[in-house]
Order: C-alpha cells, then structure tokens, then sequence
C-alpha cells in the first residue's frame, strides 16, 4: 500500500488538484530547428487520453485557432511531450511564416482544457556584414554576423559554398567572392550572402601568338594581351615591347606581313593603377619569335678553282635558311643534253680525282621544312699541263748549279784583285824616295828642275 501511494503521488494530477498550461515565448533562426517549451497539470482522478497544438491564424477578417495536424506535415512538427506532464512541441526548419501565437490542449477521459496563454515564436533571420565591403589587395577585413535572438550561437562562415577559417583576414585577390554565415551544427540556417569585392594589381599577365604553330615569312601575325585584375585593365593599359622597346600600346597588335626583322623576344605590360609591393607595372614572361623562311642566297664554291688532273676537288654548297637545310643534292648538267642529272648529296660533293669527265656545270638544290631552292650553275673546269716546262728536280739542279758558278766568279774576282794590289806597291815606294831626294837638294836647283 505505501509503494502504490508513493506511485499515485507522483503522477501529474494526483492530488495536485488544478487545471492548467505553463508555456514559454521562443526565438528560432529562420531555417534551425526549436522546442516550444510546455508543462500542463490536471486535477487527481483524470487520464489524458490526447493533446493537441494550435496556432492562431487569421481567417476571413478574424483569428482562428488552427490544429497544427490541419496546417503541416507531421515532418514539420513533432510532439516531444507525453500525457503525464509534459507537453514540449519541436519545429523543425523554421520559417518566417511560422511566427505567430501557439496554444496547447488536452483531452482527459471527463473532461478537455485548453491553455489560455500561448506561446509567442519570434523567428528572425541572420545578417551577415562584411567590413569594409571593397578593399584593395593587402586590407584587413572583417566578418560579422548578427541574430535577431538574445540566446548565443555560435557562427560559421563560407565563401562561395567553401568553409572561411577565420572571421579576420588580410585580403588577398583570392578572397573576393560571396559571404554567408551559418549556425554552426544547423548549416541550413543561414543568412543571405554578402560580396566582398578585392581590388588587386594586374596577375597572370600573359603574351599569346596567332597563329600559334611555326611563323613563315609573309604571314599575319597577331599578338593579344590578357591577365587578372580588378579593375579589368583598360585596353590603353596594355603595352606591347620586342628586345626591350616599345612597340605599341592596345591589348592586341597584328603584323600584316612577317619579315625576318620582326624575329625576336616579346613581353606584354599591364597596368591598371593599383600597386602591389611598389609597382603598378606588371609584365609577362617573353615569347620568343622565331621567323622560318625558305632558303635563299644559295651558292656554291670550288676549291681549287681549276684543277690539275688527278688532283682532288672539293665543292660546297651554301644557304640562308630557317630553320637550317636539311637536305643537300647535286646535279650535273648532261653533256648530251640540258637535262640534270644527281650525281651526289650532302654539303660537299668530294671529287678524289679530277677527270676529263668530270668538268661541265653542277648546281646544289637545297631544302628546308619551309621550302626549296637552287643555287646557279658553276662551270668545273680541268687546267692544262705546260709543255716541255722542266720537272722539279731539273729546276732544283739548275738552281744549285747556278749558285756554284756564282761563287767560283766571285772567288776568281778576289784572287785578282790581290794580285794587283801587289804589283804596285814599288812604284809608290820610287816616288816616296824622289821625294825624299829632292828635299834634300838645293831650293835654287829644285826650282829650275821644276
């Protein structure tokens, strides 16, 4: 008996004796889920047999109370209670449309009671504030999410759909996009998206060639310009430079007909006036033009000139092409005919040997990826052996010869020239002495003497 009288006291309505609802005003975040906090008591002797919610709407010109199970789905709301006291409604997905005045009823075996207060569902929505909203590259910028609840949640932010790791932050060009905060846990309540807008420097500055593929003398060429900015550079912010000097200012520039002077190394510069680590001007990596012509200026040179016979021969052929000849092949005039016949490849045609046969007029026909050309024909002639010219050796003999003749005359000359030195030698040595005899003599005799 005690056991059962300590059970009856406990259960809601056992000699507690009153009828009544306790209810709770909420607020919910447009798109979380919220319980309607609820207690009910009835007087000892009953047993609910059924509870009920409504809300209050206004139809034709007056309000009405509205059973939930008339207005939703059982998804939308879900009685969280039960018949012994507790009597906690959840909403799930909250929208503005479920703001509004919600009254709970219940049903007992005797009798039914109807709650006269309610329970007031504020629903308010998040708000999100990017600080400052366009900032220039390098800027502090902050996030800022505000709630219409008094209750404190916990945020979370994403940019374009992606995860934001930190609500302060140095911009960057990558952090432009579309904000939004969320209730972190119930990602589904979130606010509606803000823009950030970064203005940075020109990025990813880029040179491109049309026609792309190798570029032949005579084509049309077209240089464009592009790169990341913010502001877009203008079409007088690009400028287009070949080896260091400028060519023109525009995003795009067109040669009508490549030359081989166009060849060289181009950059494209943008500038849209906002600077980054003290520079406003900003290239692109070079693209080097390379202009391909057929060869031209093709020539052919022999060495000797005129060969002996027997002796060797060497012709090479030369040209101006690019890309470089890849091919070489000879031709030889046909001595009974005007036709041309192969009669070698490569660079150099080697002749070991020069034979009458082979003099007449030859050509070289040269070839590129671009094209072909020949050069003009070059006569190969054999020069003529002297008659009766004497051989090496004889002009050796000659020569030596020659050179012991002069020598024996110019011996014989000196031996002469002494003899006669020594045959004139008394007569000098008579007249000193007449000399010296007359100074002797008498002045008076020397003068007739004289």
């Amino acid at each position: 008996e005690s056991l059962v009288l300590i059970i009856l006291i406990t259960l809601p309505g056992v000699w507690s004796g009153d009828w009544g609802v306790t209810l709770e005003n909420q607020c919910a975040l447009r798109g979380t889920s919220v319980v309607l906090k609820c207690d009910y008591d009835y007087p000892s002797g009953h047993t609910v047999t059924s509870v009920s919610w409504s809300k209050a709407q206004y139809v034709s010109n007056s309000w009405r109370l509205v059973a939930l199970s008339q207005l939703f789905s059982p998804l939308k709301f879900n009685y969280v209670g039960n018949k012994q006291g507790d009597c906690d409604l959840r909403i799930n997905n909250v929208r503005f449309t479920d703001e509004g005045h919600y009254y709970f009823s219940f049903e007992t075996r005797r009798d039914r009671w109807s709650s006269k207060t309610f329970s007031y569902l504020f629903v308010r929505g998040l708000t999100a504030v990017v600080w400052p909203n366009t900032v220039t590259e390098g800027e502090d910028v902050r996030l800022i999410c505000h709630s219409g609840c008094p209750q404190t949640t916990e945020f979370v932010w994403f940019r374009d759909g992606q995860p934001v790791s930190a609500s302060e932050f140095q911009a960057t060009s990558e952090d432009a996009g579309k904000y939004h905060c969320a209730v972190k846990g119930q990602e589904t309540a979130k606010s509606a998206s803000v823009a950030l807008n970064v203005r940075y420097s020109p990025k990813k500055v880029t040179l491109s060639v049309s026609p792309s593929a190798d570029i032949i003398k005579g084509d049309t060429l077209t240089f464009s310009c592009s790169s990341d900015a913010n502001p877009p550079v203008a079409e007088t912010g690009y400028s287009l430079f070949k080896d260091g000097q400028f060519v023109s200012s525009g995003q795009e520039h067109t040669i009508s007909e490549v030359q081989l002077g166009h060849s060289g190394r181009y950059h494209c510069q943008a500038w849209n006036n906002i600077t980054w680590r003290g520079s406003n001007l900003f290239n692109s990596t070079e693209v080097l033009l390379d202009v391909h012509y057929h060869p031209t200026n093709t020539s052919v040179s022999v060495v000797p000139e005129r060969a002996l016979e027997g002796s060797s021969v060497n012709l090479t052929c030369s040209s101006d092409a690019n890309p470089p000849v890849d091919s070489y092949t000879w031709y030889k005039m046909a001595a009974s005919s005007s036709s041309m016949t192969q009669v070698g490849s490569g660079q150099t045609l080697f002749l070991p040997s020069m034979q009458a046969s082979h003099t007449g007029l030859y050509l070289c026909l040269v070839r590129n990826s671009v094209g072909e050309n020949n050069s003009t024909e070059v006569l190969l002639s054999m020069a003529e052996k002297q008659q009766g010219s004497p051989s090496i050796p004889v002009l050796v003999g000659i020569g030596v010869s020659l050179c012991i003749t002069l020598v024996i005359v110019l011996l014989l000359l000196r031996r002469k020239r002494r003899r006669n030195t020594g045959e004139k030698q008394p007569v000098f040595d008579s007249v000193l002495s007449r000399s010296q005899s007359s100074a002797t003599e008498d002045p008076s005799e020397r003068q007739i003497r004289l």
